[in-house]
């Protein structure tokens, strides 16, 4: 995946802790791009085991992945004055998360346009280690995540680490922005109504849970058919190009997030479909193939009774 050298950045849409909203209850938290260790629990289970009150967090912290300390999170002032363009995303992998995001939201902001909607920006959280939000506390075992309590996104900074070293995935700045498209998908759905009309915690390859989980991926696929396109507000493209490697890399990132590998391979138990929260490995391939083929949101329909869900 590579960037337009001089395609602008707006580091607006990654905020840093002062922004991240308070430790209220919202709603339903989506726990997408694979919630690595309670993938599919809901906010109710993240208050008991957390509490509810705030859980110790420093503002601000280095710009730097690496070094924000836990409970801290990146400072989007220092993230402005080294993410400016699309040559600063191709060498800093942190400025090439905010394009990615940039392009994401660019790409729904032309989508609810010409539906005849206005598509409401969220912003990105990168934390390290606990978090508070208007859904809750929680910690680095909850992997991303979507609240729609204060519409914005969370991303432990460990993760994409994680996701290579422990679920052996090949990674790469495409996975990356694949996962960051499907949490907001679970935005997408938020605005539309379509995550509200999934209730309680039922689980099952057929469930409410599992259908949403597929149409985020799809809805990644989507804007990942779209991304060389999707211009900035100076008329050019942020993504120059996404290669038959990227798009690999990103079904198999799919793969070793779906419910049965995790219950095979990192729990080791047989699977079990009736546990499933976010779909199979295939499921989960077929979806952001679907999106990434057709190009088209209303492919996406994982909520029609018809569609055989793979």
């Amino acid at each position: 995946m590579r960037f337009n050298e001089d395609a602008e950045l707006d580091v607006s849409q990654v905020e840093d802790l002062g922004g991240s909203g308070g430790g209220g209850i919202g709603g339903r938290v989506a726990i997408g791009g694979g919630g690595l260790g309670v993938v599919g629990l809901l906010i109710w289970f993240l208050l008991s085991q957390f509490g509810g009150g705030v859980l110790p967090a420093a503002p601000g912290g280095a710009a730097d992945r690496d070094s924000v300390p836990r409970g801290g999170m990146i400072n989007n002032t220092k993230l402005a004055e080294k993410c400016k363009t699309g040559a600063d995303a191709n060498r800093n992998q942190d400025c090439a998360a905010i394009a990615s995001i940039n392009s994401i939201q660019g790409y729904w902001t032309d989508v609810f346009a010409r539906s005849g909607r206005t598509y409401r920006k969220a912003t990105t959280n990168f934390f390290n280690g606990a978090v508070s939000t208007r859904c809750g506390n929680a910690d680095s075992s909850v992997g991303p995540f979507y609240c729609p309590g204060d519409s914005e996104v969370y991303i432990d900074l460990s993760f994409f680490t994680e996701l290579r070293d422990r679920f052996g995935a090949a990674g790469g700045t495409f996975v990356e922005a694949y996962v960051l498209a499907h949490e907001y998908g679970h935005h997408v759905q938020h605005l539309l109504g379509t995550s509200a009309q999934v209730r309680g915690n039922a689980t099952g390859p057929t469930s409410g849970s599992v259908r949403l989980e597929l149409q985020a991926d799809c809805y990644a696929g989507a804007w990942a058919n779209h991304a060389t396109t999707v211009a900035t507000a100076s008329g050019r493209p942020l993504i120059a190009e996404i290669t038959d490697d990227d798009v690999k890399r990103a079904l198999d990132a799919a793969a070793r997030i779906g419910d049965d590998f995790i219950q095979s391979q990192l729990n080791g138990r047989k699977p079990d479909p009736s546990q499933f929260s976010h779909g199979s490995s295939k499921q989960r391939q077929k979806w952001f193939t679907t999106g990434l083929q057709t190009g088209n949101p209303t492919s996406c329909n994982t909520f029609d009774r018809n569609v055989d869900l793979g």
